[in-house]
């Protein structure tokens, strides 16, 4: 029997030999493994089952790569998460400087576009009234204004909240003050800052990465302040999307060790077929992955 997996959602630790016990006791073949919790390894785990696609594996292959996608469920790949709190600090916290105003995040005046802005402040209720976070908690109990300064009530909000933030504050020179952090112009920042929510929501949807182009032509950086690819690379693919994710680790880790990562997946699933992700010959080369 062939099982194709086009929602399968891998489990938390109690249900790990559950799932190996389940994959070797049946003829399967993995059409799709998806996993929400985290874009990069949503789009690693894509690429590995990807490159198997309609293959059988035996058993050995099975426990291997369940293995292999369970410890990187546990933190061995959260680089994603990082960029998302170093963004969502940046805007809050550099607005607020720009401003004077630490409740700007809920003041209208700051934006350009009142609609957005209110959509945007329904989000940030929903997400305030419900939230049981201990220092949302300790600000309800403690003071009476109606919202925390941004620097708290940014804790609450998405990588899609804050993209839709960003774009709709009026003053110029705020973006571009938060673009300059990350070493960007303003329309470059908005574009991959747009590619990463969108892909994380794609993966939050069950929805096919690894060989889709993506839903928007990202912009091409002509002088960025850090290092960037330098290979003919095609910007609607995967690679181009993991490129978009090292630039910005490089800015906020410069220590992390994301190339490694790729290389050792690379190297332990020789079956990854690099083209159709969009990888170029000899990127492990380039400035920006060295």
């Amino acid at each position: 029997m062939v099982i194709p997996i086009s929602s399968f959602l891998f489990c938390k630790q109690n249900m790990f030999l559950q799932l190996v016990f389940i994959l070797l006791n049946i003829n399967i073949h993995f059409c799709e493994i998806f996993l929400a919790e985290n874009f990069v390894i949503s789009i690693i785990i894509r690429i590995f089952a990807a490159s198997v696609l309609a293959k059988p594996l035996n058993n050995a292959q099975i426990v291997r790569g369940v293995f292999y996608l369970y410890t990187f469920e546990h933190g061995k790949f959260n680089e994603i998460e990082k960029i998302e709190i170093a963004i969502r600090r940046a805007v809050m916290q550099i607005t607020a400087d720009m401003t004077g105003n630490p409740f700007w995040l809920t003041d209208s005046s700051y934006f350009l576009d009142s609609s957005k802005f209110n959509e945007t402040k329904r989000a940030i209720f929903k997400e305030y009234s419900k939230s049981k976070e201990e220092f949302i908690l300790h600000f309800k109990r403690t003071y009476s204004e109606p919202y925390p300064p941004s620097w708290i009530l940014g804790e609450l909000l998405t990588i899609g909240n804050v993209n839709a933030i960003y774009r709709n504050i009026k003053q110029n020179r705020i973006r571009k003050r938060i673009a300059k952090r990350f070493g960007l112009p303003i329309n470059v920042f908005e574009s991959w800052l747009t590619v990463i929510a969108v892909t994380r929501n794609t993966c939050g949807h069950h929805s096919r990465v690894w060989n889709k182009q993506n839903a928007i032509q990202p912009a091409i950086p002509n002088s960025p302040e850090g290092e960037w690819i330098t290979l003919p690379t095609d910007s609607m693919r995967a690679y181009f999307d993991l490129c978009i994710i090292k630039y910005f680790l490089n800015v906020i880790s410069p220590n992390n060790d994301m190339q490694s990562k790729i290389t050792w997946l690379f190297i332990r699933f020789p079956e990854i077929d690099l083209k159709a992700l969009g990888f170029p010959q000899g990127w492990e080369t380039e400035p920006l992955w060295r």
